[in-house]
Order: structure tokens, then sequence, then C-alpha cells
């Protein structure tokens, strides 16, 4: 995807004496070293990172990590010290006052943890707060208002006062706010901090579901490593300052960076970070009409599956076979090799790619494997139950393996199974 925003070697010193601070870094001191040294302090040192279009990335860290310093240099509210922040090749660390505004105007806007609403302004009143500060005309602040409001479900609430909303509702206001006047880049710093964990979890999924319309690049400061790795297609964990890994939700649970970043993921839920697709194996299949008993089970020994789908010639899903089944079906004497169909399974779990593990968890239980499937219903991919249970529990080398299910021929001495894969 084409880079929006682009931050090269980024430091933020507060104080006088920036260049001595600069240099005690460059000497790998730390910042309370630097800070008794030179009486500076350290906000940001050396952040780089690339956000593609149509992004949300995450920058989470605890009160004092420099998060909302980073948030803060990239719409010019506070100068950094050295760096440069490139949105759409303009570098804001640089560009004079006047092309500022004009970048601040047409491409960015930010929505704060604290809604910051005039009490005395209808919610359409404040929803077109950002568009009156650029001095677009009532008519036509109010139709892009309004239509800021239908996109965060509060139309309705237009005339209302926001004394009569909801906290929750207060903070769609702001996000529309954000919204109205048509943004590229999106800031948001803490937005559902102030909110109860219920209402927040309500504004994640609807800034999820809203995203997907919007396709916003949307920079989300947050102190909450939950609502980072359920909001983030990237993620960066600061630490006094600096980034102390950048990754996908799956690569930072899966492999921390150190032992700061494996603290913090310890206690995490892993069924709302991994979806199918991350356990998934190839979507392997048997054709009804062509293939018969003998060929699925010499597919199963081959892949070392215990159960297998069988499509059709749309390559619609038919079913699915089991090697027990098949097995037990070949010693009828009259039928040594029956068709498919004579032990298809037609009842049998799917889920979608993007669909979570613990969403899973039940049909896993069932013993047969989840056939992942595509917008028409096409098989894409195949997830065992014990991939699902193994990265629930976080044994990623077991999950990352096709683990034979306790009944798979190749391990079962005295199955039908075991006789046919040796005969």
């Amino acid at each position: 995807m084409p880079i929006k925003l682009s931050v090269r070697n980024v430091f933020k010193v507060f104080g006088r004496k920036t260049n001595a601070a600069l240099e005690l870094l460059a000497q790998g001191r730390s910042k309370e070293e630097i800070l008794k040294a030179t009486g500076a302090t350290v906000g940001v040192q050396d952040a780089s990172f690339d956000v593609g279009e149509g992004e949300i990335f995450v920058v989470m860290g605890l009160s004092g990590s420099g998060k909302s310093t980073l948030v803060r240099m990239l719409n010019g509210l506070i100068a950094p010290t050295s760096g440069s922040i490139l949105i759409d090749g303009d570098d804001v660390a640089s560009c004079g006052r006047r092309r500022l505004r004009e970048i601040r105007r047409e491409k960015i806007a930010m929505v704060f943890q604290h809604f910051a609403l005039f009490p005395h302004w209808t919610v359409a009143e404040n929803a077109a707060y950002g568009l009156r500060v650029k001095g677009v005309q009532a008519p036509e602040r109010r139709e892009r208002a309004l239509k800021a409001l239908d996109q965060v479900g509060l139309r309705a609430w237009a005339e209302s006062l926001p004394s009569e909303l909801s906290g929750g509702m207060q903070q769609r206001v702001g996000l529309a706010r954000g919204l109205a006047t048509g943004p590229e880049v999106l800031l948001m710093d803490e937005p559902f901090g102030a909110l109860d964990p219920l209402i927040r979890r309500e504004m994640q999924d609807e800034l999820l579901a809203l995203q997907k319309t919007l396709r916003k690049t949307i920079i989300f400061i947050t102190h909450d490593l939950n609502e980072a790795l359920l909001l983030g297609d990237k993620i960066a964990i600061m630490k006094d300052g600096r980034f102390v890994q950048v990754g996908t939700a799956q690569e930072i649970v899966s492999n921390p960076a150190d032992d700061y970043v494996a603290a913090f993921v310890a206690d995490i839920d892993r069924g709302r970070v991994f979806t199918a697709e991350d356990v998934s194996n190839d979507p392997a299949a048997v054709r009804l009409g062509t293939d018969n008993a003998e060929d699925a089970m010499r597919t199963m020994e081959d892949l070392n599956r215990n159960a297998l789908y069988v499509v059709d010639d749309k390559d619609n899903i038919a079913g699915v076979v089991t090697y027990q089944d098949l097995a037990a079906a070949t010693l009828d004497e009259e039928a040594p090799n029956p068709v498919l169909e004579e032990a298809l399974i037609t009842e049998y779990p799917t889920a979608a790619a993007d669909d979570q593990l613990n969403a899973l968890y039940g049909a896993a239980s069932g013993g047969l494997p989840i056939a992942v499937t595509d917008e028409r219903d096409r098989l894409v991919g195949v997830v065992e139950p014990e991939a699902v249970f193994a990265q629930l529990s976080g044994d990623e080398e077991e999950a990352g393996e096709e683990a034979p299910d306790a009944a798979t021929p190749t391990e079962t001495a005295d199955s039908p199974g075991k006789e046919r894969a040796h005969a």
C-alpha cells in the first residue's frame, strides 16, 4: 500500500541544553542520567516508522513513555528537536507556518480523550466546529456535519445538547467533528480512555466497522495493550521515549522483543489476537466423482491428517470424510473401495479467515477440522482442532505444525487405518 506518513529519526528534547542531551543520547545514556546532567527531558528518541494509506497504526505505552508527545509532533503542535515527519511528501517538522496550517486544514484531524464539546451548542454545531474554523459557509457546514453524524450513528441527536448524551455518545460527537473536515490522516490520542469498559469496547468495535468503509489513515494512541492488539494493523510499543518493538499483534504476542514486551503480553487473551487464517493449513481436498476412498486415505497419509474435505465439480464443499470412517468402509468385502459419498459427513464446522480463535473453540471441540471459507463459500483453508488449542495455550511451535489427532493413521497401531497404511 502507498505510504501516507513517514517518520524518520525524530527526537524531542525539552529544555535548553538540547545539543548536550542529544550527544549524551548518542553515547547511550539513559533519560534519568541526561536529566541529571543537563536538566533536559527526553520526550522521544530516534522514532522511525511508516504508516500505509488506510492503515491503523497504534502507539502503545505507559504514562511518560512519549506517545502523546509523538502524536503532537505529527501535526506540528510540538516541534521536534530533529528528524523528519513527511505526510504525502510535506515535512511537518520543517515546513513554514502557512504550509503547516494548510496541512492541518486539508489533511489532519485530531480526536482527544476529553471531548471538549461546547455545552451550549447543539450536537450538529459541535460536529461542524472544525469546518467553522476552516471558514466553510454555514449551509455546507451543516450538510457535512450531518453526514459525519450519520456515519457515527448520531444524526437523530443533531439538535440535542451534549448534556443530553451519554459519555460514549459524546465521544462519537468528537469523532464526527474530526470526520466532518474530511481528513486524510486521523490522530486519536487515547480517545476512549475516559469511557467505562463496556462503552469503550463498543467504541472500539464501531471504529473498526467505520474504518472498513472510510479507510482513513489513523494514528491511535493508547496505554491499553488489549485495545492496541484489537485495533492495530501495526503496533509500536514505546518505553522511555523510544520504540521497543513494532509489528503486527500476532508478531508481538508470538515473539516479544524483550522482557519488557513479554511482561505486557503474558496475560493477553490470545483468542482475540489470532484468527482462523493464522492457524489454517492449505485447503487440500478431494473431489466427488473423481477421487475414491483410496485416494482420500492416501492424501490424508501424505498430509498426516485425520480428515479431509470433499468438493464437488463446482468447487463447493460437499462435506468431510475421516480416515477412520473410510478405513472401516474398505473392510466391506462387497465394496472394498467405496465412493466418497458413502462416508461423507455433511454437517461440518466453518469459519471466515478473520474469525477470532475464541469464536472457534466450540467448533474445534467437535473434533472435525474447521473449513475456512471465503465470501463465495469456497474452501480457502483448513484449521485442525489441535492448532486452535495449541495457539490458545501459547504453544506456537505446536500450533505451527500439522499436529495429528490421536486417531490419525500414522499413530494408531491397532486401527484399520494403520493396517491399510502398511499393507
